[in-house]
């Protein structure tokens, strides 16, 4: 198993930098195919929230998504229960191409 670290394209779409959000997505994908193709199961996280889980989620070789910090943070505002549901939709409809 290896994990792609999603910091930084979570950083630079956060921060809005469009350039910079595609630059690392491309990598990440790379990367995610380039793993898969050794027989590794591929895993990402770090950063990841409602607004950047989309594109990570929709790379078909992520087999899990590490989101575990923003959600136990989103739970404080609107519980736990309700932040899961929220976000397996995201991971949902962007894995169907939605």
């Amino acid at each position: 198993m290896v994990e792609l670290h999603t910091g930084a394209y979570c950083d630079a779409a956060q921060d809005g930098e469009a350039e910079e959000t595609a630059k690392v997505l491309v990598a990440l994908k790379a990367a995610a195919t380039q793993a898969a193709s050794l027989g590794l199961e591929v895993h990402a996280g770090h950063g990841i929230d409602y607004e950047t889980v989309a594109p990570i989620a929709a790379i078909p070789e992520v087999a899990e998504l590490n989101i575990g910090h923003f959600l136990v943070g989103e739970a404080i505002f609107i519980g736990l229960g309700p932040a899961v549901v929220e976000m397996r939709r995201r991971i949902d409809a962007a894995r169907a191409g939605a």
